[in-house]
């Protein structure tokens, strides 16, 4: 049965419901279709295994994602901002993380509050799931949106991991990684560094974070369908390495556009480095390699 039917046949109390529009692979408009499971690396942390199971069984905050997409997505013709987004941005953060703690960066929640790498990674995860929450509110200052969100969800879900002070501590550490993916946002931590580049690297396959029209054919969707692949590794003259394989040399507007901006000013800029480069000989070559 599809997820119309099953829409269409649940009459509470006699009333009819109103049949859903057909759902798309993009974006479910409420949750009650199958789910996105976030998950990420949590063998080592007790913390990040308990939120999970939390976040998982929540079915408000998915809502909130899924709202967010139908803004983006549906009203917006913007590329995803919904559950898909998050489970990629938390994954790509976490990573980023660890890799910086194990070249000997010390996370602020360390630094100016005596607490550990397992409080950092929550501080991470939830920064990653709740970055983009205002979109379900409008997209123009989501940022600011979604510190509301947040502030109305997470201490319910934080309460699985800790009891005050710590809690209200990790609280706002979490609403500061939010406020500053802003556009010209000046992170002061390194989990807030590490969430604002995060959520720039999630643009492989045309998954751009800077907003365009869908079908239009501009410099914003013709770049954003250029980035093939992002990879993040092991880096050479600095602790990571971000390996970026685009179709054609219209990806640079997405480098300097969006990853540039991100980066710059975001405090992770000693920790890493960026290689972009044309697979493929589909063009004449403007560019072999660009680093930054």
């Amino acid at each position: 049965m599809s997820t119309e039917q099953e829409v269409v046949n649940v009459e509470p109390n006699g009333i009819a419901i109103v049949p859903a529009p057909p759902v798309r692979a993009s974006v479910t408009g409420l949750a009650d279709g199958k789910r996105v499971e976030i998950h990420v690396p949590a063998r080592h942390n007790d913390l990040l295994r308990r939120l999970l199971a939390v976040i998982n069984r929540d079915v408000a905050l998915y809502q909130i994602w899924c709202s967010a997409n139908v803004n983006a997505t549906e009203r917006l013709g913007m590329s995803d901002h919904g559950p898909v987004h998050m489970q990629i941005v938390a994954n790509i953060a976490i990573k980023l993380l660890r890799m910086l703690v194990a070249a000997g960066a010390t996370p602020s929640i360390i630094r100016d509050y005596g607490l550990t790498e397992k409080e950092a990674e929550v501080v991470v995860l939830l920064g990653a799931l709740f970055h983009d929450t205002g979109m379900a509110i409008h997209r123009s200052d989501h940022e600011t949106y979604s510190l509301i969100v947040a502030q109305h969800h997470l201490p319910r879900i934080l309460e699985s991991v800790c009891g005050e002070p710590e809690r209200t501590a990790l609280l706002y550490e979490i609403l500061h990684t939010i406020i500053s993916h802003r556009a010209g946002g000046k992170p002061l931590t390194l989990e807030a560094g590490v969430v604002r580049v995060a959520d720039a690297l999630d643009m492989s396959q045309g998954r751009s974070r800077i907003p365009y029209e869908a079908g239009q054919i501009n410099i914003h969707s013709v770049s954003a369908a250029a980035i093939e692949r992002v990879a993040i590794l092991p880096g050479t003259t600095k602790p990571v390495r971000i390996v970026i394989t685009m179709l054609n040399s219209a990806g640079i507007f997405q480098l300097d556009e969006l990853l540039k901006d991100k980066l710059h000013g975001s405090g992770l800029e000693s920790y890493m480095e960026v290689e972009a480069m044309i697979e493929g000989e589909t063009e004449k070559r403007l560019i072999d390699v660009v680093k930054f």
